[in-house]
């Protein structure tokens, strides 16, 4: 046990505990593995700590481990000094090109393996040192990307379990390059107003499970990735979420739209879905494909938000379409919805392209209750990122699908209430389909 008070912390809030928590960390690791303890009772102000392998870091319940409110504190990634304050102009560096790397992290790894965070305590990501412009509904950042609370690359056997992760202004657990995670029973809660505070983001991962968390947060809560930066890791493939509740201002679910590699063999079970614009979301706009996917025993309920949001409350989306000329977008097929309930402002939205059809797609005991339940108005959907505005403005239906081939739909009830059928078509509509089946 490596009690980070006995190396020098003093969990006042106020002084920079990073130097006692890497100390800890690295004579934890060099002795050959071990527990690094946060006592309770107390809150442990830090910059950057790099975590090593065969090390368990344990917060135990009161502890709160606060990022700094200095952004010269975090972990530089791609310059070769650190980061000035923000409120006197930022580096030019930031302005440079993003393909899903980010600048800096607070908790970083990179190449360990047999890594643990635990414990009932709390990590305190400080979004507030990174507001931009406040409309209300949505708060955009600062500059972008911004730092996530933890970025973990090319991790082996990383285990994240119990604790409780707020306040983070991005992505908040990015996963990239990783195999054989496990993360279970964690609670993640994000300002339901600040752009890109997406919740778990595995990028590139295999051999994943993510399982009795609970998730809030104002992007989406939990989205498969293939980054640009990151395509030397290869594929996202053997996924498995189970037994969550979500909520979610964007996507609860997605998989895109960084989709430069494939994500294959996905299981999504026993999942709780509210107060979300957007249900399950699978947006292709990259070179990857998506394949060998299965939805079911979910519950989805969703709503619309401001416009700033990406989804006009689809229950389920799938989208395929290129993201700008020479930059074609790969195939979605083989994916499989069974056993969902959703409710809400809009139905379920298929689309390709013309030379692009999305393919063998099926629904299997599904119910779509469509009502309106927010202030906003139910203008069609939403197809961007894309060339243009992205909108498709028309009037909603249960099912609706264009550019897709071998569909099949059996028992699919669709149930138009009263408030919203000034908003509503008909029950299916296909365009440019090929052999749908309605049982």
């Amino acid at each position: 046990m490596y009690n980070i008070l006995e190396y020098g912390a003093k969990g006042d809030g106020v002084t920079n505990d990073a130097k006692a928590i890497q100390s800890a960390v690295d004579a934890c690791s060099q002795a050959g593995g071990g527990v690094v303890l946060f006592p309770g009772g107390h809150v442990y102000n830090s910059g950057y700590v790099i975590l090593k392998s065969n090390v368990e870091v344990h917060l135990e319940m009161g502890a709160v481990w606060k990022a700094s409110d200095h952004l010269e504190d975090y972990y530089p990634l791609r310059n070769n000094g650190h980061i000035t304050a923000h409120e006197s102009g930022l580096p030019s560096y930031l302005n440079s090109e993003y393909a899903g790397k980010p600048f800096h992290a607070f908790i970083y790894a990179y190449q360990e393996e047999n890594i643990c965070i635990s414990g009932r305590g709390t990590i305190d990501a400080n979004e507030k040192i990174f507001y931009g412009d406040d409309s209300g509904y949505h708060i955009e950042g600062s500059y972008y990307p911004r730092i996530p609370l933890m970025l973990l690359e090319a991790v082996n056997h990383l285990t994240i379990t119990g604790v409780k992760l707020i306040n983070c202004a991005f992505w908040t657990v990015h996963l990239v390059g990783c195999q054989d995670v496990l993360i279970d029973g964690i609670r993640l809660i994000n300002n339901l107003k600040m752009a890109n505070s997406d919740g778990i983001d595995p990028d590139h991962c295999r051999n994943v499970r993510i399982s009795n968390c609970h998730i809030e947060c104002g992007d989406d809560a939990i989205v498969l990735k293939n980054s640009g930066d990151y395509k030397k890791y290869g594929p996202c493939e053997n996924i498995v979420v189970s037994n969550c509740t979500l909520i979610s201002t964007s996507a609860a679910i997605k998989f895109g739209t960084e989709g430069e590699s494939d994500f294959r063999n996905v299981l999504v079970t026993n999942c709780c879905i509210s107060r979300s614009n957007r249900g399950i979301s699978i947006q292709i706009r990259d070179c990857g494909n998506v394949e060998n996917v299965i939805f079911s025993n979910i519950r989805i309920e969703t709503r619309r938000f401001s416009h700033e949001w990406w989804g006009r409350a689809e229950a389920i989306c799938l989208t395929s379409i290129d993201r700008k000329p020479g930059v074609k977008a790969g195939k979605i097929k083989n994916v499989r919805f069974q056993n969902i309930t959703c409710e809400g402002e809009n139905g379920i939205f298929l689309r390709g392209s013309d030379d692009n059809f999305i393919e063998d797609i099926s629904f299997e005991n599904i119910s779509l209750v469509l009502e309106k339940n927010s202030k906003w108005e139910i203008e069609g959907y939403d197809i961007r990122p894309c060339q243009g505005d992205g909108n498709l403005r028309r009037k909603i239906c249960g099912v609706y699908g264009e550019y897709a081939k071998n569909l099949t739909f059996k028992n699919v009830k669709v149930e138009a209430r009263e408030s919203i059928l000034p908003y509503y078509d008909k029950e299916m509509e296909f365009k440019d389909t090929d052999n749908v089946s309605i049982q």
